[in-house]
């Protein structure tokens, strides 16, 4: 187990080092950092002297290996844009982006399991017909009309819940959440289900299709015969078995969710991350880019890891075979 995670942890860095490397010269190459924190009305010698002094004249290897110190501290320069530190930007938009990752994430998790094994245990009756129907809607649509869909019925005609923004938030600290007031947890729920959906449609598939291909085994015949329960052979067997693939997709999944809730921060004007990054991106404000570069690269190693550990301790066969080798 523990080579297993040295492998990973060493794998993990390799790719951090590639995304690093990209970030780099993201923020070295695209565009000039000079003019955008000085202007175009500034003296030459006002160009040359910022120059030597952030260091843009040393060699690339210097240069590379300051950046990736600087990102070991959290340290990614200023905002062009809003002349702040690009750590303090992206702390202070952390949590609106992590609280509706984390509930869109459970509403995909408890919904996406419960209806996959409805539907596997009862795929002719016309309730698992109805879901898996209305599962198109999930898979098919883009997230953004979903999205403006659910604000115009639930926002515009029955003016149940806002429409934009997150709310009233109390500081707890230093972190920022809605989840304590109503207004927080209001504005929370049509950007949540909006967000949560696509991973909903598609964990719910695939449980369904796993455990179906689970019960028609001979292990499970055999565990009918030998005159088990429908519960125990249902979920102390069938399930657990299922969950292998499973658990694959979905940390992959729930990493998308963090990584490309940009389109539902944009919709529902959520002020997180990915809100922060689009905004970054229309100006050209490199720092932030390359910040959310490597923030995101970062989640993704992270939930891949832990995927990977709960992958190996879920599967006997991939024990075994590293107890072979």
């Amino acid at each position: 187990m523990l080579a297993f995670i040295l492998r990973r942890l060493a794998q993990s860095i390799i790719v951090m080092a590639v995304v690093a490397l990209i970030a780099f010269m993201l923020f070295r190459y695209v565009g000039d950092p000079v003019a955008s924190l000085l202007g175009q009305d500034s003296r030459l010698e006002d160009f040359e002297e910022l120059r030597e002094r952030l260091g843009l004249n040393d060699p690339f290897y210097v240069q590379f290996g300051r950046f990736i110190g600087n990102a070991l501290q959290g340290e990614f320069g200023i905002s062009y844009r809003l002349q702040q530190p690009v750590s303090e930007l992206i702390i202070s938009r952390l949590p609106a982006t992590i609280e509706l990752a984390f509930a869109s994430a459970t509403i995909a998790l408890v919904f996406g399991l419960t209806l996959g094994v409805f539907t596997a245990l009862k795929p002719r009756s016309f309730a698992s017909g109805v879901i898996m129907t209305l599962s198109l809607v999930g898979v098919s649509l883009p997230t953004f009309l979903i999205g403006i869909g659910l604000i115009y019925v639930f926002a515009v005609e029955l003016q149940w819940l806002p429409s934009f923004g997150r709310g009233e938030v109390v500081d707890i600290g230093g972190w920022r959440t809605g989840l304590l007031t109503e207004t927080g947890l209001r504005s929370l729920i049509l950007p949540a289900i909006t967000l949560s959906l696509f991973q909903l449609t598609l964990i719910m598939r695939l449980v369904r299709a796993e455990m179906l291909e689970v019960l028609r085994q001979d292990y499970i015949r055999f565990a009918r015969a030998r005159g088990l329960s429908k519960r125990a052979i249902n979920f102390g067997h069938a399930l657990k078995n299922t969950m292998v693939p499973v658990i694959t997709i979905t940390g992959l999944q729930l990493g998308s969710v963090i990584a490309f809730s940009i389109v539902t921060e944009t919709v529902f004007q959520w002020p997180g991350v990915g809100s922060l990054f689009i905004n970054s991106v229309q100006v050209v404000d490199v720092p932030v880019m390359a910040a959310y570069l490597m923030f995101i690269a970062f989640v993704f190693v992270v939930i891949n890891l832990i995927v990977d550990i709960l992958y190996f301790a879920v599967d006997p066969r991939l024990r075994v075979g590293a107890g072979r080798r």
